[in-house]
């Protein structure tokens, strides 16, 4: 027998939560990137993704070791942006629920997770 039911604010929060990561990883993965950009594209990204609703905060940073080893291997002054490059942390704020979030890298895959919620 299948139920159905309104969703919680929790899960709201949390949808919201994957619709914010979703944008700011594809809107941006690919992004031509070195560490002397590395800085402004973090900003970018956070205001980006700080203009939808019931986002509350986002914080990008960069990883410039790796960028930096990433283009001492190779001819290029510039690398492609892509999850092992940064990590994220974001705060969404639904109807009285607040999600925090997280993008790192886990066992070389960039996982993104909820954190903590508090109604």
């Amino acid at each position: 027998m299948t139920t159905s039911r309104e969703p919680t604010s929790a899960e709201e929060a949390c949808f919201e939560a994957g619709i914010k990561f979703g944008t700011l990883y594809h809107q941006f993965a690919g992004t031509p990137i070195s560490p002397a950009s590395a800085d402004s594209l973090a900003g970018a990204m956070e205001t980006a993704i700080e203009n939808q609703p019931y986002c509350e905060t986002v914080s990008v940073t960069m990883d410039t070791d790796a960028l930096n080893a990433e283009i001492d291997a190779s001819t290029a002054s510039y690398t492609e942006l892509t999850g092992r490059f940064f990590e994220v942390e974001m705060t969404i704020h639904y109807e009285g629920t607040t999600v925090e979030t997280e993008m790192k890298m886990v066992d070389g895959y960039p996982l993104m997770a909820v954190s903590t919620i508090e109604d």
